[in-house]
């Protein structure tokens, strides 16, 4: 089992980006993002779109995926913070077996600052409870107009 980092610097082949892509969408739960929101974040963690960039992390075993964290940088980090959990799956067969606090252990080492992760009512796999034991609170109560 490795958790390769992909960023700006170590840039994922169109290949490997539609592969993630695939398995994320897949394998989410609750309120799915589109396969072009998923694109985006990964996108935009690797710089293939214009911003601060980020990683994506992959926990494989041989040529399986086992989990995926996409993280983008928001350089924002004096009043928000400076990390935001885009995506954190882990495939359903793997579930509750340590790849989950293996990989959010890796994640959040790598990442400098602050991480944020938005948890509602739709996505709570893995749950709220997890990511609390990792000294996750709730800071606050978000309200959007969508337009």
């Amino acid at each position: 089992m490795v958790i390769k980092t992909y960023d700006a610097y170590t840039r994922l082949s169109t290949l490997e980006a539609n592969r993630f892509a695939n398995f994320l969408f897949e394998h989410q739960e609750g309120k799915k993002a589109t396969k072009q929101a998923i694109r985006k974040a990964i996108q935009y963690s690797t710089k293939e779109i214009p911003g601060l960039g980020g990683y994506v992390f992959s926990m494989e075993d041989k040529d399986d995926i086992l989990g995926l964290a996409v993280v983008n940088k928001t350089g924002m980090g004096d009043y928000i913070p400076e990390n935001f959990l885009v995506f954190f799956v882990v495939h359903r067969n793997y579930r509750d077996q340590g790849i989950e606090q293996k990989l959010l252990e890796y994640t959040l080492q790598y990442c400098k600052g602050d991480v944020a992760i938005h948890i509602t009512s739709e996505n709570q796999c893995p749950n709220k409870q997890f990511f609390e034991a990792y000294g996750f609170n709730v800071t606050h109560t978000e309200m959007r107009l969508n337009r």
